[in-house]
């Protein structure tokens, strides 16, 4: 087995076939589009206020301007990104490995004056670590708690290898990352839908702090998820993560991404109006039934919603961040819809969750007639990836819009020529406030 702590620093670019190179790229790519969109959101728009009165220092915010500290400008970015939940993720984890990775890497990164290549080094690394940890966080606590835990410790690894640590100090940034990160309970943001969402932000904040901390000498207990838990490393460095997370069509929970699909295909082949809908049931795992709010009152909670979106999908035939937010959350057509659909949990999905996110969906139409779907998975799952054009398509559709044609241009540019680069080519356009 490769000792974990020196896979951190030691892993190289070289050491990744061309298939999980071009993956990280795209991986990247899926991000910043989705930290695009998520800068329009109130709940980034509040961290950015406060991480720049309450964390100053001299890093520029992700698509702001302003500056804060590095561990202040992680949680602004992990905050923006998890606002719009659009981000890739990884099943076993049941959560999402890039969104407090990324900001973790992109600050240090900069403030280390890092290049291009380490960066992407450092994000491939991130993923095999970062699912590891996830896989014996939830094998060794037995409560389910948000990305940001144990995305605490992955920041911690990312910036540990950046800053260039010994081993000793790693060790104690890793411990002191799991001792501080933010354990919150995942299923009450599910019951409860807010802004606090998957714990991304504060999670790499915790991590970028914790880094620090140990560079300045300050000791941690060390790590269970790393130290105490082989069973769950042994094949770091065979088996690489990577290439094994999932992606998502729409800025919804990944819960809600196959009803969506499995009502669309019904829909679609049965060439139906949604006016003609009258009743919507969805067999699904437990998880998912409890996330099903009819009536969400502000955007967070329309994400964290299974019956919300599925209206949404009927109606427009696709779900996109504006059909999401303010006016839309009271379309009457959307609201008909979602009140119209019956949750049902079922013995096959929840037997499968989390490696499988089941649903199947029966639509009850105004004349009596009962179109019946198939057990359906999410789209974009790593068993049935999309293709580089569709991610990038992805991206475009989530940037354009806030960023602008150049801008979005500029940074599919700076990405695709990084390993040859500085990390400033790609930093400098991530980190400049967006044109008016």
């Amino acid at each position: 087995m490769t000792n974990p702590i020196d896979f951190i620093h030691a892993m190289t670019w070289e050491d990744l076939d061309p298939a999980l190179q071009k993956q990280t790229e795209l991986a990247l790519l899926d991000l910043i589009g989705i930290a695009a969109a998520g800068i329009k959101t109130r709940s980034s728009a509040n961290t950015r206020e406060l991480a720049h009165e309450e964390f100053g220092g001299p890093i520029p915010m992700l698509f702001d301007g302003r500056s804060a500290s590095a561990s202040g400008a992680a949680l602004a970015a992990g905050i923006t990104i998890d606002s719009i939940d659009g981000h890739d993720g990884f099943n076993p984890a049941k959560g999402h490995i890039g969104a407090p990775l990324f900001p973790a890497t992109l600050m240090i990164g900069h403030a280390e004056n890092t290049s291009g290549k380490s960066f992407l080094e450092t994000i491939a690394m991130g993923y095999e670590f970062g699912a590891r940890v996830s896989i014996a966080q939830h094998g060794t606590c037995p409560d389910y708690h948000t990305s940001g835990s144990w995305g605490a410790v992955v920041a911690a690894a990312a910036g540990a290898r950046l800053m260039g640590l010994n081993r000793e100090a790693t060790r104690h940034a890793l411990g002191i990352a799991e001792y501080h990160g933010p354990r919150s309970q995942m299923m009450r943001c599910i019951d409860h839908p807010t802004m606090l969402k998957d714990g991304a932000g504060w999670g790499s904040m915790c991590g970028v702090s914790a880094v620090r901390l140990a560079a300045k000498g300050f000791s941690g207990a060390p790590a269970i998820t790393v130290e105490e838990a082989p069973e769950f490393w042994a094949n770091l460095g065979a088996r690489w993560y990577g290439l094994e997370q999932y992606y998502k069509p729409y800025p919804v929970c990944r819960w809600a991404q196959a009803p969506i699909e499995g009502a669309l295909n019904l829909q679609r082949k049965n060439d139906v109006n949604h006016s003609d809908i009258a009743k919507i049931e969805v067999h699904t795992f437990h998880e998912s039934v409890r996330l099903a709010m009819k009536r969400p009152a502000e955007g967070d909670a329309a994400q964290y919603s299974t019956s919300f979106p599925v209206a949404v999908a009927l109606k427009h035939g696709d779900v996109a961040p504006e059909h999401l937010v303010d006016d839309a959350l009271n379309d009457p057509d959307v609201l008909r819809l979602s009140d119209a659909m019956e949750m049902i949990e079922d013995d096959h999905a929840n037997q499968n969750f989390p490696a499988k996110r089941f649903a199947r969906v029966t639509l009850i139409l105004t004349d009596g007639t009962k179109l019946e779907g198939n057990w359906i998975e999410p789209r974009w799952d790593h068993t049935a990836p999309p293709s580089e054009a569709e991610l990038r398509g992805k991206f475009r559709k989530m940037a354009e819009p806030v960023l602008g044609k150049s801008h979005a241009d500029a940074i599919e540019d700076a990405l695709a020529s990084l390993v040859d680069t500085p990390l400033s080519a790609l930093s400098d356009q991530l980190l400049r406030p967006i044109s008016a």
